[in-house]
């Protein structure tokens, strides 16, 4: 294993930020921690290329009182997603894959797919392409997300289950309807999941082994996974076993297991570390320490909006928003409840981790944490209190 060069620091005033205002980011964080409404989090900021908040607050592990660490281990599901879309990417500056490639060219299973309407089932009209997946328009769903038809298929053939391989999952999942046209709407989906498993027939590689070769060891991330070794288990951040709001908890993936299927839409382990590497492979446009995964030009094209308009299913992309190639993408200033630049990208995963990269003020920040019911309350909290700091 090659030695990485750490990432530089600087303090928040060199890099345009209020001390004052960066504190009270973590001061608000104290707050929620002392309220019993968060178990911990580690808060990173980072401006001109350079981390100028990096700090943990909290427990890791509420259970036994252990304190968060900035090296502890989060699941941090579906910002797997931005990971495996530059997985395909990698494949596609190869000239192993073109994004206007049917999925049914590389996964046969998604061949003469059809469509469930309000009449019965009716043949796809245009085949989902590698594109569709990456910006979530092949006319598939996720099964939480709703109670069609469509999504109790999912929820019968247990769609979710981590104990099959991804070559199964994919086939159980070719089995079922789809829900919309392909390439008529956009709808958060199992998507990347399919993805995961095309990475795995275009290289021939496993998933967790392309990812491993081809981004972790070369961008530095030690610990990142489908699961978490026994001599890191320690390192662990948990949820609480109760949630505070009253609610039911939300059952997390357990890290410590070996799944049979390496989830490429939500199966990630890793650190505010190793995530931080790689938005600052991103923020520099593809690559870190001398190390390119992608050229400048496929950073920016997977960063724009690839919607164009295009209606979208459901409330989980905010007004003012479009989506690119693994990112949802800011198209407007305002509209949007959350403040940030045109041309932001950003995602998070279900049990609240969250990250973005704001390339016109050079800036990206991260909040890790473990309190799934609770997300939609830290997300929006925590993006307010870093443009609250920018002088």
């Amino acid at each position: 294993m090659t030695a990485h060069p750490a990432l530089p620091h600087a303090q928040p005033a060199d890099v345009g930020l209020c001390p004052e205002r960066t504190q009270r980011l973590m001061d608000v964080l104290r707050r929620e921690v002392a309220s019993g409404r968060l178990p911990g989090a580690v808060a990173m900021v980072a401006r001109k290329g350079q981390i100028a908040l990096f700090e943990a607050v909290g427990q890791q592990d509420p259970a036994t009182s252990k304190p968060m660490q900035t090296d502890s281990i989060f699941r941090i599901y579906s910002m797997t997603k931005p990971v495996v879309s530059v997985a395909v990417m990698m494949l596609v500056e190869r000239g192993q894959l073109l994004l206007s490639d049917p999925v049914s060219r590389w996964l046969p299973e998604y061949a003469n797919q059809q469509v469930a309407t309000a009449s019965g089932l009716e043949p796809v009209k245009q085949e989902a392409t590698v594109q569709d997946l990456l910006r979530h328009t092949a006319g598939l769903t996720y099964e939480f997300l709703g109670d069609s038809a469509v999504q109790r298929q999912y929820a019968q053939v247990k769609i979710a289950s981590r104990e099959r391989s991804n070559e199964e999952f994919s086939h159980t999942l070719a089995s079922v309807p789809l829900m919309f046209q392909p390439g008529t709407v956009w709808a958060y989906s199992r998507a990347t999941d399919v993805l995961g498993r095309l990475v795995e027939v275009v290289s021939g590689q496993s998933l967790g082994d392309f990812l491993q070769s081809g981004i972790f060891e070369p961008l530095g991330m030690v610990d990142t996974g489908f699961w978490v070794l026994p001599e890191h288990e320690h390192r662990i951040a948990e949820p609480f076993a109760h949630d505070p709001d009253g609610g039911v908890p939300m059952k997390v993936l357990e890290p410590r297991d070996v799944p049979a299927m390496e989830g490429g839409g939500g199966g990630l382990m890793s650190t505010a570390m190793d995530y931080t590497r790689f938005l600052q492979f991103l923020r520099n446009r593809g690559e870190l320490n001398g190390v390119r995964l992608l050229g400048p030009h496929t950073v920016d094209y997977m960063t724009a909006d690839h919607l164009g308009g295009m209606p979208s299913n459901g409330t989980l992309l905010p007004p003012g928003h479009g989506f690119g190639l693994g990112f949802a993408v800011r198209t407007a200033l305002g509209v949007s409840p959350v403040p940030g630049s045109v041309g932001l990208y950003y995602w998070g995963g279900i049990a609240g981790t969250t990250f973005f990269v704001d390339p016109a003020l050079d800036m990206y920040a991260m909040l890790m944490i473990q309190a799934p019911n609770q997300r939609d309350y830290y997300r929006p909290l925590f993006r307010d209190l870093v443009y609250a700091a920018l002088l």
